[in-house]
């Protein structure tokens, strides 16, 4: 019989619905070594093929199965410069486990909490400094500290070049720092993470807003031989129905900003009040809602609901997080598609209106579309509604440099091998070219574009 996926534990849901304490608290030495011994070491690994940051998988698996944790976090760090952020919140799921030939017969090794326990080893054990490499003479300005522009700015650092990145927030880390709850993804975490790429050598401004306080060009006139965007995607969509613009409604956006970043739920601790009623609606499925509605909860709401317009199904959210999500008691309006916001007298909300939903043939997306039930509509009472739709790149940059192009939608035009935009010097990356995805697929970006970056400076002696 096939030895069973080592489960992680996780806070019970009764307590962590009170706290932001991490929920999946991690393997035990014991668990990583039973769940590092499930793997099969293929001759031809598949799972490698799912990676966006190539991390050579059965190799650092190994060095855990023989207990060598620093050779682990050595063979996972030689391509990924933030493995105790992709532990925790990437999709393996969708990615390397996916590929896993377990997984065919029953469950694939779990891969994702085995990096995790990687890094959390090193993290214990004092984090291993870098040989910063001799400086090549060249300079490289990267625009924005998320996932993407992180791993660009690493990866250019191990060549050898001086990095400079440029972040618009007074915090680094972008998404992963003012968009992931606390629960998911420690803050301190994050910035252990953001300290080593700075340890390889890479020099971090804040508050300054490129396309703004200063402009592309004149960081290319200024001796940046290139230039990475990877600016994410924060300009929040919404419905575009009656009632948004109501006292209660948010975009997920700055519901979350307000509780991460600026620390709402410590208010008054953290002076950054955030109005939460009795009963909060978040509209959408993805991970961004998970987070929202779960949020919802520990910042003292009695009801959290979800309202999405397909079946569970078609969630794009991860099944980790829609499964903790129904333990902390979120009620699922599924099939359901809200067309009014409600509100009393004085501005505020009061109800959403909703219709029910039915599936017809698929769209775009794969997904089959949903189609109005005619004469179905019914109200939610709720006091608060989060928007989370989905985000669209911010339109400063785009609108602030010639030369450079971008889709209708709003997404910089960038080759999909090297990032490299219509403007020459400048690539992209990330969120700024797709809209909101995951943050592996931006550190992937981020990792082509540095390769590209390196050869484009190479050939030109830019």
């Amino acid at each position: 019989m096939a030895v069973p996926r080592t489960a992680m534990p996780a806070q019970d849901p009764n307590v962590r619905i009170k706290n932001f304490n991490e929920v999946a608290q991690g393997y035990t030495e014991e668990m990583a070594l039973a769940e590092a011994g499930r793997c099969l070491n293929c001759k031809k690994p598949l799972c490698m093929q799912g990676c966006p940051v190539l991390v050579r998988i059965p190799e650092f698996i190994t060095r855990i199965k023989e207990k060598d944790y620093p050779g682990a976090i050595r063979v996972i760090k030689s391509t990924n410069s933030l493995p105790a952020i992709c532990g925790r919140v990437c999709p393996q799921e969708e990615q390397c486990e996916k590929y896993c030939i377990l997984g065919k017969r029953g469950e694939p090794v779990a891969i994702g909490r085995l990096e995790r326990f990687a890094a959390d080893m090193e993290i214990r054990a004092g984090v291993e400094k870098p040989a910063v490499p001799q400086w090549n003479g060249k300079k490289v300005a990267v625009i924005g500290s998320g996932p993407a522009g992180l791993t660009c700015a690493g990866d250019l650092a191990k060549l050898g070049y001086k990095v400079t990145i440029f972040e618009a927030l007074h915090a680094p880390g972008g998404v992963t720092i003012y968009g992931i709850p606390e629960f998911r993804l420690p803050k301190s975490i994050v910035n252990g993470e953001v300290e080593y790429v700075k340890s390889l050598g890479v020099e971090l401004i804040t508050d300054v807003i490129v396309g703004r306080a200063i402009a592309i060009d004149e960081l290319m006139e200024g001796g940046y031989s290139a230039v990475f965007l990877g600016t994410g995607a924060g300009l929040p969509k919404f419905m575009e129905i009656p009632g948004e613009n109501l006292n209660g409604v948010y975009s997920a956006n700055e519901w979350l900003t307000r509780t991460n970043l600026m620390k709402a739920y410590l208010f008054p601790e953290y002076d950054t009040p955030l109005k939460v009623g009795r009963r909060v609606a978040v509209v959408g499925g993805g991970n961004v809602a998970m987070d929202a509605v779960r949020c919802a909860l520990r910042l003292g709401a009695e009801e959290a609901h979800i309202v999405y317009r397909r079946s569970e199904k078609e969630m794009p959210a991860r099944l980790e997080e829609l499964h903790h999500a129904k333990e902390e008691g979120v009620i699922f309006h599924l099939l359901t598609n809200p067309v009014r916001v409600i509100g009393n007298e004085k501005g505020w909300v009061t109800g959403l209106e909703c219709v029910r939903m039915e599936l017809g043939e698929p769209d775009a997306s794969g997904r089959r579309r949903p189609v109005e039930v005619k004469g179905s509509n019914f109200v939610i009472e709720v006091d608060t509604v989060v928007m989370a739709l989905g985000t669209t790149p911010n339109p400063v940059l785009s609108k602030s440099t010639d030369g450079l192009k971008t889709h209708d939608w709003g997404g910089l035009i960038a080759d999909e091998e090297t990032g490299a935009t219509t403007k020459p010097g400048v690539y992209a990356g990330g969120d700024a070219v797709t809209g909101s995805a995951t943050v592996i697929l931006a550190m992937g970006a981020g990792k082509k574009a540095a390769a590209a970056i390196h050869d484009y400076i190479q050939r030109k002696g830019a």
